[in-house]
């Protein structure tokens, strides 16, 4: 059996928390500091709306009005710093206030900002369109060219809908192609992982592309057998499993680290330690080149349906020829809405690379089209971020909770973003559903190890609109964390639920305190 730090879960498959808390569907569940068995499916699970681990924060929730919000944050003895404040969301006056001019990483909160910025460039009605272009005509079932497997940056393309496109082409009567197949993800800036930073077997922090598939993961299995471990990778879907070579798995005898990567000639190649197996399990692992994996995919799924397309190549340059063949993801005002409530990376990453480049920025690189969305804060709504993704993820964004309060504040926010926020549960000391709730919240969370945000809007029980933004963040202790190369460090559980506990005592004291502009409180 593995040891208790760096154990599998394998008796079942329910979903559990990551330090990120709930990942797109599939992504991995925390078993351990180290590994985690994933979701059984690609589909989206819903993020938790904030509840506390009440075993890792401190006791007692009633807002006591007595008390100075100020010394809520002494009492949950968080580390490093935090600062919030709570504006009337119409007037913009400050209601209360703390270390409000912090700037500190404002973790997943940032996909609220990406929301307003992909709306304003793309619009709600904005779909990312995957297509097959022949650049020849087809003869007697054969493309007499090469046939392009092109994608504009669909963040939720996954391989049943590669498998769709498959089936529309062999309807067409293709057979094959007289040139080549090739992947086309130079729409978009790429990147192989979002933050450098990470661990490299983290499912939530992907390569990102023009192309991708099955939110840039492939589905790693392991079953005990007589003569060691029987290993897979592949791209599954609903009906199919195709399996490629884009990556490799080997089981090593060692301690740490539970696994290695390098890629070499172009493959991602893995190990894991076998004592960190147990007897059988599985969990989504991140892709670095997402469109040669695409591509891989759909020439397996082509070859099921009778379509010999060959090897696989990267195109240089966009193609130009006959679309044959056209998959549209939903559109964006869904993308964001899904990408809100389960906090999805991948979309955020996407969505806002593709805001950059229709804006005319030049943006080449991720980092770049962060600080291009900082700069259209600054110019639409006089905040000056530092913002070096869409997602969040990188631990070296800051903003404030009065840049973030005042944002959200706007009447563009207002109307655009806060329809498309989850809802957030106030709750008792034991984490039981109040009869007579407070306030009520839509917002967004935000959670890195040692940060805690979340930022929203409050309907008080008196009648007032709220616009709020509650940061916390002990930097100092994050860095030290990211050398102990474990996937949730020690203390960040802990800091996590005493920052959730702060947040439902102010949301809770707000929701008590504030009447309704003009009434007597």
């Amino acid at each position: 059996m593995p040891n208790a730090r760096g154990a599998l879960y394998l008796s079942d498959m329910k979903a559990r928390l990551t330090r990120r808390g709930l990942l797109i569907g599939g992504l991995s569940m925390t078993a351990s500091a180290a590994m985690a068995q994933p979701l059984t499916s690609l589909r989206p699970q819903a993020r938790p709306d904030g509840a506390v681990a009440l075993d890792a924060a401190p006791s007692g929730l009633r807002p006591r009005l007595r008390d100075s919000t100020a010394q809520f944050v002494e009492e949950a003895r968080l580390g490093g710093r935090t600062g919030f404040v709570a504006l009337d969301a119409r007037s913009g006056e400050i209601l209360d206030q703390h270390d409000a001019y912090t700037r500190l990483p404002p973790a997943s909160v940032a996909k609220a900002v990406t929301a307003l910025y992909a709306l304003e460039a793309l619009g709600g009605d904005y779909r990312f369109e995957t297509t097959l272009v022949a650049t020849g005509p087809i003869e007697n079932g054969i493309i007499q060219g090469d046939l392009v497997l092109a994608g504009t940056g669909d963040p939720t393309l996954d391989t049943d809908a590669l498998a769709e496109m498959a089936l529309e082409l062999k309807a067409l009567g293709v057979r094959g192609v007289a040139g080549g197949f090739a992947v086309w993800g130079g729409a978009l800036p790429q990147q192989s992982q979002i933050d450098p930073v990470q661990l490299p077997h983290l499912g939530y922090n992907p390569a990102v592309s023009g192309l991708n598939l099955n939110y840039n993961r492939i589905y790693f299995s392991w079953a005990r057998s007589s003569g060691g471990y029987e290993l897979t990778l592949d791209a599954r879907g609903t009906d199919t499993r195709p399996v490629v070579d884009i990556a490799t798995m080997e089981a090593v005898d060692r301690g740490t680290p539970v696994y290695t990567y390098a890629q070499q000639n172009g493959v991602d190649v893995w190990t894991v330690g076998r004592r960190y197996l147990g007897d059988s399990g599985a969990r989504w692992l991140p892709v670095r080149r997402p469109a040669l994996y695409a591509g891989q995919v759909f020439a397996a799924l082509a070859e099921e349906q009778g379509i010999e397309l060959g090897t696989v190549s990267e195109a240089s340059s966009a193609p130009n020829g006959t679309v044959l063949v056209r998959h549209q993801s939903a559109d964006l005002t869904k993308l964001i809405r899904d990408m809100l409530l389960y906090s999805t990376n991948l979309i955020a990453e996407q969505i806002g690379l593709a805001a950059s480049v229709a804006r005319g920025t030049g943006v080449t690189d991720l980092p770049g089209s962060g600080r291009a969305m900082s700069d259209w804060v600054e110019a639409r709504f006089g905040a000056a971020p530092d913002l070096v993704d869409h997602s969040g993820l990188g631990g070296a964004s800051r903003i404030s909770a009065m840049q973030m309060a005042k944002i959200l504040a706007t009447p563009q926010a207002r109307r655009d973003l806060k329809p498309l926020l989850k809802s957030i549960r106030l709750y008792g000391p034991r984490g039981e559903a109040l009869a007579r709730p407070p306030g009520v919240v839509v917002a967004k969370t935000g959670t890195l190890n040692f940060v805690s945000a979340l930022a929203g809007y409050e309907r008080t029980m008196g009648g007032r609109d709220i616009a709020f933004a509650i940061f916390s963040g002990d930097v100092a202790r994050r860095i030290d964390a990211q050398d102990e190369e474990e996937e949730r460090p020690e203390g960040a559980r802990a800091y996590n639920g005493r920052a959730k506990w702060l947040q439902q005592r102010l949301l809770q004291r707000w929701g008590i305190a504030y009447a309704a502009e003009g009434a007597v409180n």
